[in-house]
């Protein structure tokens, strides 16, 4: 394994900051500290059964599984889109896509991506004194005027968009390093940046955002993680991003940080199930990646926190990446940008309090800027829309074949009924009619005061 060369001086070094702290909690941190590091790992295309602790046949996650033991499993997580460039652009400015006009995938060359004038997390979190730093994926426009480096982050090292695009560069920062870089690295590559970041921001609050390629297609594993699982090379390519999170999780308790920083875990939509064996499983879910049935935006979340999140939580309330952004900002004194954020603050459910619930009344689920389903509690209702299903499983990388279906007006109990297969619409007209009216009235609204995205 790597772990030696990825954390090579990690340990000197851990030991040189516990002694410069002074006064010191359990694991090292200085008592008190004000404001928490903060690290979102997100994989890309990663389906809600793809972790242990969320049902993973055919390869472990121990690490992750650790994660979630050693803080909160949030069983109700999702994004705001099924598809990689509108979810993105709502973890990072913690609104709805249709919101800030980012409602497609974006491609190479695109004239389009994240408007600057929008406020990232990575600029919310520097108005307080933060270093960032994004690695790997980006996918919100390749120009350099929308790369990481023109929305707060102070360093870049990744994929501009989509491993599966042409040309495909690496970049460092606005610069390209390499062409078609070998995608068996990426995994490893990243990990050895952000133990890097981490490393040397280990003094002062940092916010690292590691966005990892995998298990988005083409997937590819290192020499190391080749064979390793029994499900065959998807399985090896998980368990690597697995082996990841665990390089970051111990380079945290080695600098002595581990107790003052917010690890969140998720991905970025589910699985790309046309692929095949090369895909992910969101089972007990329905479908996947590209619908808005829950396998397409319910994803595994996990926040672990051990200064402020209780170990072996757990919580079927409705949490979404939007809420990171307006959660961060209450968690660190960092004022709100005036625009309209839907995301809401859900410390309270983090660290447990007694009788906590989501601040979110209603999701809202949209594909593009079609608004296709709406969730209050329990129900979940489908409005009349098509959505495409696989009809024959690609394998081995091929993809498959998806065929068009068209829905009827649906209501689904999510509670009792998480694959979303018996319409109970015709038993509750009322709850039908509520749902309607909602998703109506927030549809007209939000689109009547949508922010434009930026344009070249």
């Amino acid at each position: 394994m790597r772990d030696r060369s990825v954390r090579a001086d990690v340990a000197a070094l851990a030991l040189a900051v516990f002694s410069a702290q002074g006064c010191t909690g359990r694991d090292g941190t200085r008592q008190g500290a004000s404001k928490p590091n903060v690290v979102i790992v997100l994989t890309d295309d990663q389906g809600y059964a793809d972790v242990g602790v969320f049902g993973a046949q055919g390869f472990t996650t121990p690490n992750l599984d650790r994660m979630a033991g050693e803080g909160i499993q949030l069983t109700n997580f999702y994004v705001a889109a099924p598809i990689c460039s509108p979810s993105r652009a709502a973890l990072m400015t913690g609104s709805y896509p249709v919101r800030i006009g980012m409602n497609d995938v974006l491609m190479p060359a695109s004239t389009t991506g994240l408007n600057p004038e929008e406020v990232t997390l990575a600029e919310l979190l520097k108005s307080v004194g933060y270093a960032t730093a994004a690695i790997g994926k980006w996918h919100l426009g390749d120009d350099p005027t929308f790369l990481p480096t023109r929305q707060g982050f102070d360093e870049y090292f990744g994929l501009p968009y989509s491993n599966d695009m042409t040309p495909l560069p690496l970049l460092e920062d606005d610069e390209v390093i390499e062409e078609s870089p070998d995608l068996s690295q990426l995994t490893r590559r990243y990990t050895e940046r952000a133990v890097d970041f981490i490393t040397r921001n280990r003094r002062d609050p940092f916010f690292l955002y590691l966005a990892h390629s995998m298990p988005h297609v083409p997937i590819a594993a290192s020499d190391d993680f080749k064979g390793k699982s029994l499900q065959g090379l998807y399985g090896d390519v998980i368990m690597e991003i697995d082996w990841s999170v665990g390089q970051i999780l111990a380079t945290l308790e080695e600098l002595g940080i581990a107790s003052n920083t917010l690890v969140v875990f998720a991905s970025d939509n589910g699985p790309w199930l046309r692929y095949g064996n090369h895909a992910g499983s969101a089972v007990p879910l329905r479908e996947g990646k590209w619908t808005t049935f829950d396998g397409g935006q319910r994803v595994p979340g996990i926040a672990r926190w051990p200064d402020r999140i209780r170990t072996h939580s757990v919580s079927s309330e409705i949490v979404t990446t939007m809420d990171l952004f307006p959660t961060l900002a209450a968690i660190t004194g960092a004022a709100l940008p005036a625009a309209v954020i839907d995301g809401k603050n859900v410390l309270s459910l983090l660290e447990g309090t007694p009788g906590a619930v989501s601040p979110t009344d209603t999701l809202y689920f949209y594909l593009h800027a079609e608004l296709q389903a709406v969730r209050r509690g329990r129900f979940k209702l489908h409005l009349p829309h098509s959505y495409e299903t696989v009809e024959v499983t690609g394998a081995d990388g091929d993809a498959g074949q998806d065929q068009t279906k068209d829905l009827p007006l649906s209501l689904f109990d999510l509670d009792s009924d998480p694959g979303e297969t018996t319409d109970l619409s015709a038993g509750y007209p009322e709850v039908v009619s509520e749902l309607t009216r909602a998703a109506n009235a927030f549809d007209a609204d939000v689109k009547s005061n949508a922010r434009p995205a930026g344009h070249l």
